[in-house]
């Protein structure tokens, strides 16, 4: 695939070269990722470099009735072939009608509320090599239908052609102590496996200070739900897994009430297995929490927000998840100034076990055309048998340096 996604870079900016009255922007970056420990595998290092480009091209016409909207992703990792990667977040046409909007082609859609999770946003598979935050989305071939009437805004969804999750290769890190295999074909325990046509759909409105959306989707788990075994050590222990997938219903809820200076936020959902042995499993998730924000802390041009979130999940489809029992906290400091800077540090608690992993997350402006980003992200007092514990040598640092054209 990546021979393939060289080519189409070249071929579509090539196209877009020669298209007048459009809008041409995006970035460039390099990355340093540094860890504090020495690795689980001899594979793996201890620092990591990559590149990373994004460029963006959007054109309106027909007095802004139709618009071509393209952004290209690629990175190069320097040890991690996996991370090497290339991708198509945005390719298409949007056509506004009367009363209706319609979409078409590659894109990604966004939804949720809550800062440390986002369990209803499910159109787009998470890019997983990208960040363990699972804030980075790949693009997803789809149909959109939109229309914004008095009564809120409705969108169906149309989504032809199922993308597996990445994950990082033998020289990755962080990673598990083992490798999922994403060369060799995913398991589907239905007959059309990534053929398959998902649907979706989605109300949103607001009453007063109130937003709340309901969305339901039909079709290929984004999540694994299942990691089978293919690869075995002299001991007898897996060594390497094949990411499983099964067909799901889902119904998902997300709210945000903005009062004062408080923001109360929920996400939930219900999920429905339809396929493989254990089908007819029904599984709940929520996230809820608040932040408050206090204005102008000490006089100054600084505000302050105390974050808050409590995670559940009964684990009956999902099993391997982090976050099932864990209150996460944190602080946000933004300083107004010119420059944007932002930072956002927190703690993830699993309150049963007291594991928990801290993150710091920063970002500024160097004049004009640059950004500056910093994250730290450690794992404490992870125990054996629990998700966070094949982390417990990955603490490490990032800082990503951009320019912006």
């Amino acid at each position: 695939m990546k021979p393939y996604y060289i080519l189409l870079c070249v071929v579509i900016s090539g196209v877009v070269s020669t298209v007048h009255g459009g809008e041409f922007s995006g970035y460039i970056g390099a990355q340093t990722r540094n860890f504090f420990q020495e690795p689980l595998s001899p594979e793996q290092h201890n620092n990591y470099l990559s590149a990373v480009t994004e460029p963006e091209y959007f054109h309106q016409w027909d007095d802004n009735n139709q618009n071509i909207e393209i952004k290209l992703f690629y990175r190069v990792d320097q040890y991690d072939d996996n991370r090497t990667h290339g991708d198509i977040r945005e390719l298409s046409w949007t056509r506004v009608f009367e009363n209706w909007e319609l979409r078409a082609g590659v894109s990604k859609v966004f939804w949720g509320v809550t800062e440390t999770q986002h369990l209803v946003d499910i159109v787009n598979q998470t890019d997983l090599v990208e960040n363990v935050d699972a804030e980075d989305k790949l693009g997803q071939p789809m149909i959109k239908f939109s229309t914004e009437r008095d009564w809120g805004v409705l969108d169906f969804f149309i989504l032809p052609g199922f993308r597996e999750r990445t994950y990082p290769g033998p020289e990755g890190r962080p990673r598990p102590d083992f490798i999922i295999d994403t060369e060799s074909d995913a398991y589907y325990d239905f007959s059309s496996g990534k053929d398959h046509i998902d649907f979706a759909a989605r109300y949103f409105n607001y009453i007063d200070e109130w937003e709340f959306g309901l969305s339901v989707f039909d079709g290929v788990s984004r999540e694994p739900t299942s990691f089978i075994p293919i690869v075995f050590d002299s001991l007898g222990k897996p060594t390497v897994f094949l990411p499983g997938y099964s067909l799901i219903n889902q119904i998902g809820l997300d709210v945000q009430a903005l009062v004062g200076e408080w923001t109360w936020k929920l996400e939930a959902t219900n999920t429905r297995l339809r396929s493989g042995n254990r089908r007819g499993t029904n599984s709940f998730r929520s996230v809820g929490g608040f932040e408050y924000t206090l204005v102008g802390v000490a006089d100054s041009d600084m505000d302050l927000g105390f974050v808050v979130e409590y995670h559940y999940s009964d684990k009956r489809i999902y099993e391997q998840t982090i976050y099932d029992n864990d209150l996460a906290t944190a602080l946000r400091f933004v300083l107004n100034d010119v420059q944007s800077t932002e930072i956002l540090a927190g703690l993830i608690t699993d309150t049963g076990t007291q594991t928990f992993a801290s993150f710091i997350e920063a970002s500024r402006r160097l004049g004009d055309s640059w950004t500056l980003e910093a994250q730290i992200r450690a794992f404490h007092g992870t125990k054996e048998n629990r998700p966070l514990y094949t982390f417990r040598f990955d603490d490490f640092v990032q800082v990503d340096l951009n320019y912006h054209f």
